[in-house]
């Protein structure tokens, strides 16, 4: 979920005991590795008063060389901006190697109510528009508090600043650039949590993400600010089956009453706003994306497991917000935060066949600080995306691309799907969907959310008697998508509620080559089993969307049994290209346990459901001429 502070220190090597050297026979022995951080910049710390009088704890790194003035890059945090004190130092500072290397004047930040920070913590702290007194305080005045007594106390500073931050301090980023302080040049919001309830980390479809969540409530805990860190082990599931831990626990409201026992309110916020109501209302960061006057580059992964919506809402709304300034959207085949730390070049069995993740900060990343403050190098195009299947970057003036067109993928009899209309007067597929044995979201035994699952083969599930498959005949050219993703479904019930998941699958061609591997292929084997690539299940995207909120967010409706109902919803962009040989497959459930909770498909609160509230229902997925169901797709011209 909201990823953890990116500046950690890296353990020591140990040294290697028992080497017995002759003395007479070394060589005087080699200078360590230079402590690159400690050599060339000096460390200060602050604790810097806002204007409700309350003080931030901030750790600033300025460059020893003072030969030249640096501009500021900022991280604003809910995860520590640990080591503490002036004489420790982190490992690594800035995005990356090239800013630490080139020169900046770094700055972290405790926010409020974290850690070394006074003040008291609230989740996502609602934007206030009207600032009518010093006690109405937000993150957008906290940061602009803090750049003015940055720009007035730290030396050699060029008079320009420069944001960034993933995921929890992605939110801090886009908080901080409403109304922006006049030197805040430059800013990039990076896996931004937006809008918890709409498809970031709290609620899909209206659906609780439920592993992800209560996996990191267990650890992520109000706090007696000000504090440092201080030791803590993982959760105990007492077993490594979280499919069978949240099964067990039944009711989502048992896991507070059974392990965490009222000690984290974080969590019971967000598993009992059930509906769209005014505290989700009030954190939804998008809504207030204006006054922005730096340049924005926003960041997100195409397969991130936790903010997948938050970096295409934030861009989305500051387009819309503030013409004229300066909003790229980046997209790469990455996880959460993968462009950080990782080479990008795989996920799970996928391969992108580049170090994507490489490219981004060499020549995305950090030329676009560079020319925002320091006036070094161009500008960056309005979009930069990685098309997957082909695996190659893409630029374009608009996001979506405007040469793409919609087409929908329609359900046709027999499994097949097919851009063409169906057009028999009666067609429809059921199957029975029962919340005791809920189909699970991946094919393997897992205690947590594994990062691979965005893109995990699905022939696991496409064998299951309650998961529908439609599948197209193999392509003849390549279709390339790009945008969001809108299933369409004329469905019905014998419940008085339902979850339906749909998953856009690429299918690898039969004859699709493995990987290099030693394991046997055949009957003599013994160990693992090889990965076998042809007529590899690709997911590409999933959602979840509770089918009570088909008509309203704020004011869930019950279905009646038996009677044909419409559910529409939209999944994340995408920019995918299905080559030709391979299939487009479409699968449709009611469940995807324990990432999503369980529907008990009776219309009842979800959170306190008795067990005699979980109860079977058939599920029916029409798809006639006059009652057609598929997948909405913005489909790109081949050249």
């Amino acid at each position: 979920m909201k990823l953890s502070h990116t500046l950690c220190c890296l353990s020591a090597l140990p040294l290697v005991a028992g080497l017995v050297f002759s003395a007479a026979a070394q060589d005087k022995p080699s200078a360590p590795e230079e402590d690159y951080v400690k050599a060339h910049y000096t460390k200060y710390e602050y604790r810097i008063p806002v204007r409700d009088g309350v003080h931030l704890f901030t750790a600033v790194y300025v460059p020893k060389d003072a030969s030249q003035s640096y501009p500021f890059m900022m991280d604003r945090t809910p995860y520590s901006v640990a080591p503490y004190g002036e004489d420790q130092y982190p490992k690594h500072l800035g995005p990356s190697d090239e800013f630490e290397k080139d020169g900046y004047i770094f700055v972290y930040q405790d926010v409020r109510g974290r850690y070394m920070s006074e003040g008291t913590f609230v989740e996502m702290r609602p934007h206030i528009d009207v600032k009518t007194s010093p006690k109405d305080v937000d993150d957008s005045s906290d940061t602009y508090d803090t750049i003015d007594y940055l720009l007035k106390h730290v030396p050699n500073n060029n008079g320009r600043v420069g944001i960034w931050g993933i995921s929890y301090p992605g939110f801090y980023t886009s908080a901080s650039i409403i109304d922006s302080h006049p030197a805040l040049k430059a800013a990039s919001p990076q896996a931004p949590m937006t809008n918890l309830f709409m498809g970031d980390d709290g609620y899909h479809g209206g659906a609780f993400m439920l592993d992800a969540n209560f996996g990191f409530y267990t650890f992520f805990k109000p706090q007696e600010n000000p504090t440092k860190p201080k030791p803590s082990g993982p959760f105990d599931f007492g077993t490594p089956n979280a499919y069978e831990f949240y099964l067990k626990a039944g009711s989502t409201s048992n896991l507070d009453k059974l392990y965490l026992k009222g000690a984290n309110p974080l969590f019971n916020d967000q598993m009992y706003h059930t509906t769209y109501d005014d505290y989700w209302k009030a954190r939804d960061l998008s809504q207030h994306m204006k006054n922005i006057h730096c340049a924005v580059l926003t960041v997100g992964g195409w397969f991130d497991a936790e903010d997948l919506s938050g970096p295409m809402r934030t861009y989305y709304a500051i387009e819309k917000n503030n013409p004229g300034t300066v909003n790229t959207i980046v997209e790469g085949p990455w996880v959460h935060g993968g462009w950080a730390r990782n080479d990008g070049d795989h996920l799970g069995d996928v391969k992108f066949n580049s170090k994507t993740a490489e490219y981004f900060r060499k020549n995305i990343q950090f030329p676009f600080f560079e020319y925002y403050l320091k006036d070094k190098g161009a500008p960056m195009p309005e979009a930069y995306v990685f098309e997957t299947g082909t695996n190659v970057w893409r630029k374009y003036d608009s996001w979506p691309p405007a040469q793409a067109k919609p087409r929908e993928l329609y359900f046709h009899t027999g499994g097949k799907l097919s851009f063409d209309p169906p057009t028999a007067s009666e067609g429809s597929d059921s199957y029975v969907s029962d919340p005791v044995h809920p189909v699970p979201f991946v094919g393997y035994v897992t205690d947590t959310v594994p990062q691979r699952y965005m893109v995990d083969d699905q022939r696991f599930a496409s064998t299951r008697p309650d998961v529908l498959v439609y599948e197209t005949d193999p392509l003849t050219e390549n279709v390339t998508i790009s945008g969001p993703i809108a299933p369409k479904l004329k469905v019905a019930t014998t419940g008085t509620d339902s979850d339906f998941v749909v998953k856009l699958i690429d299918v690898y061609p039969n004859d699709y080559p493995d990987p290099d591997t030693v394991s046997a292929i055949g009957k003599r084997v013994i160990d693992t089993p090889a990965l076998r690539m042809g007529g590899y299940q690709q997911l590409l995207r999933g959602e979840p969307m509770r089918g009570k909120f088909r008509n309203s967010w704020e004011k869930p409706e019950a279905f009646a049994p038996g009677k044909m109902a419409e559910v529409d919803f939209t999944m994340p962009d995408l920019d995918h290209t299905f080559r030709k040989g391979h299939r487009i497959m479409v699968q449709v459930e009611s469940s995807w346990f324990p990432l999503v909770d369980r529907n008990p498909q009776t219309f009842t609160d979800i959170p306190n459901a008795s067990p005699s509230d979980f109860k079977p229902a058939t599920e029916t997925v029409f798809h006639s001429g006059e009652a057609a169901s598929g997948v909405e797709v913005l489909v790109l011209p081949q050249p």
